[in-house]
């Protein structure tokens, strides 16, 4: 839980609750110290009360009208005195915290709060040897109070203001460190996702300086390298489309003019022979192999160079895909949305657009299971936009990429463009990216 708090929540929480103990400490010591302080000032008063009757009553025994001498003695005391004559008659004297009533500026809870020491001295007054009443020592405890009050009042204000010092320089300081962290943080994040070009700010204190010096030293080398492997990427796919080419040129030259000239003495044979002999029989079935062969030979060639887009175009080229799809396979609805400036991309780009719809559409007929798809290939700004989706059954968990759509991502990855395959509302999508005008120069593969 404590590693889930922020940087400035965990420096905080220690801070205050150390203040807040401070502050309870105080009042805890100012409980425990005030009763005993309140005590020590005011026992020299208790002393002075004992002798002041010790007197009255050496007083009283020698007078010859001791009542006459009391009644004088308690005039003179007056009403504001803390020595005050209780008769017998009155009960007992009265607890000094029970006089404490709204003192100004005092609160109740904080006389409670107080443990106040019993401090009325009580001297028995004795006239003709009966006791008469008491002199007690009632202390008015209500400026000694007020100034407790007032110091704890004066603990609160230090606390308070020690903890908006605190605060503020821990709030201040936490922006500090947090601020070149942060931005650390983020600087690492756009690497993750492949934006080596933006640099991280160095700033802070000298280890954070290093890690930010060291993450933008790091985005430098990974950003190389990126530009590296597309450069091998590019490299690679353009090798491929020249075996490609090569390839489809000598299945062209050579296995083309063969699988005609079979063709061309196959029907001579026909014609020649007898119709009802088994050997004219026998040529059909052979005419017959042999323009099968001569159709599976032109499917190949389009798989491994299609000529035709650098005559029609790109959107001409895949819309004659789409309806060889349709031919193949009556029993898939496909709709299709083409881009018709598609057909001023040429070059490596392309023949990757076109090979992506290829195998995409490859991959729903053999695996898909599905009933209907769309193609949808557009230009949007300095991007195109290529997405086929069916509604098939999908594709199986941790076989995201097949060897066919893998070998397309390696395409994509090399013209510096993303393929995806994701599922949504019972529907699989094959999504690319393509950058437009950085790949549009790009040198062609033949």
């Amino acid at each position: 839980m404590w590693q889930r708090l922020s940087f400035r929540t965990q420096l905080f929480l220690p801070l205050g609750a150390s203040l807040l103990a401070a502050l309870i400490l105080g009042g805890m010591l100012l409980q425990t110290f005030a009763g005993g302080q309140l005590a020590e000032e005011n026992e020299p008063r208790q002393r002075s009360t004992l002798a002041i009757a010790t007197a009255l009553n050496n007083t009283l025994r020698a007078s010859d009208n001791p009542r006459q001498t009391l009644d004088a003695f308690v005039h003179s005391l007056g009403t504001s005195s803390d020595i005050q004559f209780r008769a017998a008659e009155e009960g007992p004297a009265p607890s000094p915290k029970g006089g404490l009533r709204n003192l100004h500026g005092v609160p109740q809870w904080f006389i409670e709060l107080l443990v106040i020491p019993e401090m009325d001295a009580a001297s028995p007054v004795i006239i003709d040897g009966r006791r008469v009443g008491d002199l007690v020592f009632l202390p008015d405890l209500s400026a000694d109070l007020f100034e407790k009050w007032i110091g704890f009042l004066a603990l609160i204000c230090l606390v308070l203001a020690l903890m908006v010092l605190t605060g503020t320089i821990a709030y201040v300081f936490a922006g500090s460190a947090l601020r070149p962290l942060r931005n650390l943080g983020d600087g690492l994040t756009r690497i993750r996702r492949g934006d080596y070009a933006t640099p991280i700010p160095v700033a802070g204190p000298p280890e954070i300086r290093q890690s930010c010096e060291e993450a933008n030293s790091l985005a430098a080398t990974l950003a190389q390298l990126s530009a590296d492997n597309r450069n091998l990427l590019h490299r690679l796919v353009s090798l491929q489309d020249d075996e490609r080419r090569d390839l489809a040129r000598e299945m062209h030259d050579e296995l083309g003019p063969l699988l005609f000239s079979i063709r061309a003495g196959t029907i001579a044979l026909i014609e020649a022979s007898s119709p009802a002999g088994n050997l004219g029989n026998s040529a059909q079935e052979v005419l017959q192999s042999v323009e099968a062969l001569q159709q599976t030979n032109r499917r190949i060639l389009d798989r491994l160079r299609p000529l035709y887009i650098e005559e029609l175009g790109l959107a001409t080229s895949v819309q004659t895909l789409l309806q060889n799809f349709r031919k193949q396979s009556p029993h898939i609805g496909l709709t299709a949305t083409i881009d018709p400036g598609l057909n001023g991309i040429d070059g490596p780009l392309a023949q990757t657009v076109y090979r992506v719809i290829q195998e995409a559409l490859t991959n729903v007929l053999r695996h898909a299971k599905a009933g209907n798809a769309h193609v949808q290939a557009t230009v949007a700004g300095e991007a195109l936009l290529i997405e086929i989706s069916d509604d098939g059954g999908g594709f199986p968990a941790g076989n995201v990429f097949g060897r066919g759509l893998t070998g397309m991502h390696e395409r994509v990855r090399a013209l510096s463009g993303s393929l995806s395959l994701l599922r949504a509302d019972d529907r699989t999508y094959v999504r690319c990216r393509l950058p437009v005008e950085t790949t549009r120069d790009a040198p062609s593969s033949g």
